[in-house]
């Protein structure tokens, strides 16, 4: 076949593979063949020292010390039985002390009937018997009486002698119980009544009960291929024996507070890792446990695993239920947001760190399980590295982020058409930010900026401190814009900054009980990197908060319950997921931390935008006492210059509803009258209409401090 050099393509001659090209034998020299090398195997059956020198496929170590992970678990596993059958038998301790002197009891009956026929000579009892008897068929006898009176004789010596033996060994022992020390006492008494109550039991007598440690999963290769088989992942053979198994690459074996096991699913099956994350439930069914307790994972190529094989762990009990941890933020002076943030732990007590630094956050779920706490944990990190400008929206305008109007440069409360209004302006503010800060960055020198984004150095040399742009009960702000063109607009908006923001250190913290495509847009969400979520009802609301297909992985936040309160399921990746109990960050932990993080701010100059002209704060760092319902209609009108009073009075309601439910005009303007509140008019008028209603300037001449 010819044509097969296609020309000359600059400088070089380009070949064509796709057609064979035949080279003439002549071309090359021929190569004379080598003889076969020799191998010289050790398992040869004519080498006599095979069955020594052939290292058997057998791991040196056993199943549970063969990494140091496995025998610290294996041994923390075996303190904690010991120490529960301590528990177990000490409190029975008066139980077997009570039945150690009925075993001694009895043993000593018995002891005293064994020996009876010693002390009381009963072998020349016999011997008498026997000669009286004769006696009485031979009276006449002579010889016969001697032998009788003889008999006698030896018996009551032999009797005397015995029972005074025994006399005087009880007389000592006595005697030596009586004058021997405690501790020797308690030595003695036990080997008095150790062979008494050995000798007092009975076939079926057992002096401890038998506990048995609560274990609900008791698990076993053979258990967990029934489970596999149930659950149609193994074929079934003609007995379960004949049928094909899992090969364990690790276990069954006790870690921590439950059982771990590594195993390969049989190549012919047609079956893979993914299969088995998805009969999560049915596993755990056959398994006899919730699936909550069942933690399973695949094993990647990294760690040595393939397509086929599947990490499991399967919990004695519910790992969630415990009391939550405090979170290590509250005792910590400073933090910086380069480090992963602390978070929690998952079912095996592992710590979960969360990165935020070039991250995008989404939090969803079911209301009143926990999901503002743990999004506050995230934002609270922030609020002890003095680096960090925070900007905060909470559409739900209650208590939970109030205190953040000491640290916030933009602080947006409720869901009122002046708070969406604020919300606009903080966006395009956020905006302009982001493109002027990439500006400055696409004007650095590489060796300045070699990626092109945030580093420690430009982050303080260039005053460009990370933002935290964080948003709680998002699906509020939506529903309160009605016109659809707005909508888009705002969440565009939103979308660009999750987007782009994390170059420029801007770090997006959404939040939403509602994840539906309504509430929160898949163009939104499906640009978060890292999401949590809460209990939710079904697998469809727990995919559209984690993503899609992720609940066939096994991330699925559905199977959590209403007990599971600070529970999430954390997504960090696209096949990186755990169910984590979250740290505890009480609210006056978190408002402490909003104190503290503001005097590290004014102590570096970041102290700025709203925070810096805070009134109520600064009033209350100089000493002055603010009345609370100063200080609450000042948080409702944060938007708006003047208000309606029954505008206000909803507002005041909505944010403290047990304390202003019941409040009306008449009582409002009585209460803000003795705190202090000189009313310039008792009349607004907003978009031409008057109306009754409050200035806010004459709620803030009310404030002691002003400057």
């Amino acid at each position: 076949m010819t044509d097969t050099i296609v020309g000359p393509v600059n400088g070089h001659t380009i070949v064509n593979l796709l057609k064979p090209l035949t080279i003439p034998e002549q071309a090359f020299p021929a190569i004379p063949e080598e003889p076969p090398a020799v191998v010289e195997a050790v398992d040869r059956p004519d080498n006599p020292l095979a069955d020594w020198l052939t290292v058997p496929d057998v791991p040196v170590l056993p199943a549970w010390a063969r990494t140091p992970a496995l025998l610290k678990a294996n041994t923390v596993a075996l303190g904690r039985l010991c120490w529960w059958h301590t528990r177990f038998h000490g409190i029975r301790v008066p139980k077997y002390a009570v039945k150690t002197v009925w075993l001694a009891s009895r043993g000593f009956y018995r002891a005293t009937v064994g020996l009876w026929p010693t002390l009381s000579a009963q072998d020349h009892t016999a011997a008498v018997k026997a000669l009286k008897a004769q006696a009485k068929l031979k009276p006449e006898d002579v010889d016969l009486a001697v032998r009788l009176q003889m008999a006698h004789a030896a018996r009551t010596q032999t009797r005397r002698w015995r029972f005074g033996a025994a006399a005087v060994g009880v007389a000592a022992a006595a005697l030596g119980f009586y004058l021997a020390p405690p501790l020797l006492l308690t030595g003695m008494t036990g080997a008095v009544v150790t062979p008494l109550a050995y000798l007092g039991r009975g076939d079926k007598t057992q002096l401890l009960d038998h506990g048995v440690p609560p274990l609900r999963v008791d698990m076993s290769a053979q258990q967990l291929n029934d489970a596999l088989r149930a659950a149609g992942l193994l074929k079934s053979g003609k007995g379960d024996e004949d049928g094909p198994k899992v090969t364990c690459i690790m276990g069954p074996v006790r870690d921590g507070r439950g059982w771990a096991v590594v195993f390969d699913l049989p190549k012919g099956g047609g079956k893979t890792a993914a299969d088995v994350l998805a009969k999560r439930t049915t596993l755990a069914a056959e398994l006899g446990v919730d699936e909550i307790q069942v933690v399973m994972s695949r094993v990647r190529a990294a760690q040595g695993g393939n397509a086929s094989r599947v990490s499991m762990w399967v919990a004695d009990d519910d790992p969630y239920l415990a009391d939550p941890i405090p979170s290590p933020l509250v005792k910590l002076d400073r933090f910086s947001v380069w480090e992963p943030v602390p978070f929690g732990q998952d079912a095996r007590g592992n710590r979960v760190a969360v990165p935020v630094v070039w991250q995008s956050m989404f939090f969803g779920g079911l209301p009143r399980r926990g999901k503002t706490f743990t999004q506050r944990l995230l934002t609270a990190a922030g609020l002890l590295d003095p680096w960090v400008r925070h900007y905060v929206a909470d559409f739900k305008g209650g208590q939970d982020w109030m205190q953040m109007r000491q640290v916030a440069h933009r602080l947006v409360l409720g869901a009122e058409d002046d708070a969406i209004e604020a919300f606009k302006a903080m966006l395009q503010e956020l905006l302009a930010e982001m493109e002027r800060r990439f500006a400055i960055l696409r004007e650095l020198p590489t060796s300045v900026c070699p990626e092109g984004k945030l580093t420690p150095y430009i982050v303080e040399k260039y005053k460009m401190p990370f933002v935290f742009f964080t948003v709680d009960e998002l699906q509020e702000c939506f529903i309160a814009i009605g016109d659809e063109k707005e909508r888009k607009a705002v969440i565009d908006d939103m979308a660009r900054i999750a987007r782009r923001g994390p170059a420029a250190g801007f770090i997006s913290n959404y939040a939403s009980q509602r994840p539906d495509a309504e509430s929160v847009p898949t163009k939104l969400r499906e640009i978060i990197t890292i999401r949590a979520c809460t209990q939710v009802t079904d697998q469809t609301s727990s995919d559209m908060v984690l993503g899609k297909g992720k609940a066939s992985m096994g991330a699925d936040a559905s199977v959590l319950s209403e007990d599971h309160k600070g529970v999430v399921v954390l997504v960090t990746g696209p096949a990186s997921f755990a169910t984590v109990k979250n740290d505890l960050l009480t609210t006056a932990e978190f408002n402490a931390m909003c104190a503290k993080g503001r005097a590290m701010r004014k102590e570096i100059g970041q102290l700025t935008g709203d925070a810096a002209g805070d009134l109520l704060t600064g009033a209350e760092e100089q000493g002055f006492r603010v009345p609370a319902i100063i200080s609450d209609v000042l948080e409702v009108m944060k938007h708006s210059p003047r208000m309606y009073t029954r505008d206000l009075l909803d507002r005041l309601s909505n944010m403290d509803e047990d304390t202003y439910g019941d409040y009306d005009a008449d009582r409002l303007a009585k209460e803000l009258d003795q705190a202090g509140v000189k009313r310039t008019s008792k009349q607004v008028k907003i978009d031409g209409v008057n109306g009754a209603g409050y200035q806010r300037r004459d709620i803030e001449g009310a404030v002691p401090f002003t400057g």
